[in-house]
């Protein structure tokens, strides 16, 4: 890498506070030489719909003009590959857009206490990935969580405010406190420094020896039911010993020097660039493979003046199809992916084995809605954005017809993470992506 590395306590002043730096490469020391670079997944999922009438690109294939909301991912549109005709797995008002855009699934409960889904396709590949990082997976967003009481008709909040599924019926809470995401990472030492990271690895294993041996002599003397208790007990503790080995053998990777955020920043901007400051460490520094991430929550009600839409986006996006209220609609559209398009040139500035994050990495962007004012499931807006690890062909447009579903699209980017599996909620096959007649 060129030119000095910039000082270590340029870094940590720049996410200790509210005005967050952006990584730069020259912040980023290199860390060791993967043999094979690991292929990343991450959803970055936008609220209340599209202006579709400023998203769609005009032609196919590969002759596409990019929309004016897709105009600031000219830098990577031969990494970009936009999707239409696809239609949602369960379409029910706010509920259906964000519950079924990672679970596939095609339906939900029918009150605010029945809440049922699908394992969402970031939980399926944790679980695969779990063996090789020290975190799973990363749930994020901008929004607290809310998980009581009902948002959308008459169902339960959990379906508009996460994307992860554990189970059927565990859905997984967004973390929206930056200083939460890093306590998660690195632990709550305070900074990523190594000695410090070193340290609590050698009290963490210390505590665990001593559970684990006081556990074996107490099932000794329990009835059957208890130590099928104590088991399962034991093997979560299996887990984190399997996180704590990961994190030994990744020890002496150095990272930037960050200090622990005190929180979320106020302003909206320097919130989203911690967070993505954080997932973009994250993936740098292998310590996860699987992010999944909110901008916003359906029914997010948030303004933004300082892009001349001072209305809220939630009632704006019922805009009974007027002209100019489309338009305002169409700039927070826009903005989002301006935002976004930030966030990749970070990708594509972070060196990754042979090539950037950005060419091993598959970004599903997009939202549980098209046509906001009617809450319309059909013709969802959507892209893939990345290199996928050299699986991914970008650069065109898809049209589908027939009206294929989203679980079809899931089923499909399972396969290309090497991750196959048979069905995704409610997946009727695979969505052809490289072989699509005439593109």
């Amino acid at each position: 890498m060129p030119g000095k590395m910039l000082p270590r306590r340029t870094v940590l002043k720049g996410l200790g506070t509210t005005m967050a730096l952006p990584f730069l490469e020259a912040m980023l020391p290199p860390l060791r030489a993967a043999a094979k670079p690991a292929h990343r997944f991450q959803a970055f999922y936008v609220p209340n719909g599209m202006a579709m009438e400023y998203w769609t690109p005009k032609g196919e294939g590969s002759a596409f003009e990019l929309s004016p909301i897709l105009e600031p991912l000219a830098p990577y549109k031969n990494q970009t590959l936009v999707l239409s005709g696809i239609k949602a797995s369960w379409n029910y008002i706010h509920a259906g857009a964000s519950g079924s855009f990672l679970t596939g699934t095609t339906r939900g409960g029918k009150t605010e206490v029945e809440i049922i889904a699908d394992v969402s396709m970031d939980q399926l590949l944790a679980r695969h990935f779990a063996r090789e990082t020290q975190v799973a997976s990363l749930e994020m967003a901008l929004d607290p969580p809310n998980n009581a009481g009902a948002c959308t008709g008459n169902l339960s909040c959990v379906y508009t405010h996460t994307l992860s599924w554990r189970s059927a019926t565990q859905p997984l809470p967004m973390e929206w406190n930056p200083r939460a995401v890093f306590e998660k990472l690195f632990g709550d030492s305070g900074s990523t420094d190594r000695a410090g990271r070193e340290t609590r690895l050698r009290q963490h294993k210390s505590i665990l020896d001593s559970v684990a041996g006081k556990l074996a002599g107490l099932k000794q003397e329990l009835g059957p039911q208890d130590q099928v208790k104590v088991d399962e007990y034991t093997e979560s503790l299996r887990d984190v010993e399997r996180r704590i080995q990961r994190a030994e053998e990744q020890s002496s990777i150095e990272l930037p020097a960050i200090d622990e955020p005190q929180g979320a920043p106020p302003v909206f901007e320097d919130h989203l660039a911690l967070m993505l400051d954080l997932q973009l460490l994250a993936f740098r520094s292998d310590l996860t493979r699987v992010v999944s991430f909110m901008i916003g929550k359906e029914q997010s009600a948030r303004p933004y003046p300082q892009i001349g839409v001072p209305e809220a986006h939630h009632p704006l996006s019922h805009h009974n199809n007027l002209p100019e209220l489309i338009e305002k609609m169409s700039k927070i559209n826009h903005y989002h992916v301006q935002l976004f398009s930030q966030y990749l040139a970070k990708l594509r500035a972070t060196p990754d084995g042979d090539g950037s994050l950005l060419d091993h990495m598959t970004i599903l962007y997009g939202a549980g809605i098209s046509n906001s004012n009617r809450h319309s499931g059909d013709n969802l807006p959507l892209m893939l954005v990345g290199g996928g690890a050299g699986k991914l062909k970008g650069g065109r447009h898809l049209t589908y017809t027939g009206k294929p579903i989203m679980a079809n699209l899931l089923a499909t980017l399972m396969d290309k993470m090497d991750v196959p599996v048979e069905r995704i909620g409610g997946s009727t096959g695979k969505l052809p992506l490289d072989t699509l007649s005439g593109v």
